[in-house]
């Protein structure tokens, strides 16, 4: 999304400001109606994991080209706030998770909830949250 292109930008400055590694994180949330007995076939699973991990390529490969020196990268799969701030607790080397949000309003962002919001909640370590300048 527009939101995590600008969030992972902002993560490749600091880093290479910083001289500081950067880990890029893709968490894949199968849906719900994916679950169950109304799951997916293996094939169509497997080209969302291939294209995600393409993805993960390019965008290694744009951090580089950005100068960030370390680059990772992890796909995860399930509830993405979740998954990070576990990440992050699990790498005493995480000192930062910058994150993109869409700022949704009202109904939309409880019902979609907010990635953002529940990371800033639950992370051990400080957060830096992402939005687009809203065009005035």
């Amino acid at each position: 999304s527009p939101t995590s292109r600008l969030a992972f930008e902002t993560a490749a400055q600091l880093a290479r400001e910083g001289a500081g590694s950067l880990v890029l994180a893709h968490v894949w949330e199968p849906s719900p109606w994916m679950m169950g007995e109304q799951t997916l076939a293996p094939e169509v699973i497997a080209a969302v994991v291939a294209n995600a991990e393409d993805e993960l390529v390019k965008w290694r490969e744009r951090a580089r080209e950005l100068g960030v020196k370390q680059v990772e990268s992890r796909l995860l799969d399930g509830v993405p706030w979740d998954l990070i701030v576990n990440a992050a607790r699990e790498d005493r080397a995480v000192d930062l998770i910058v994150v993109g949000t869409h700022g949704r309003p009202g109904l939309k962002r409880a019902l979609l909830g907010s990635v953002a919001e529940k990371t800033v909640r639950h992370a051990p370590c400080p957060v830096l949250v992402v939005r687009a300048r809203e065009n005035l």
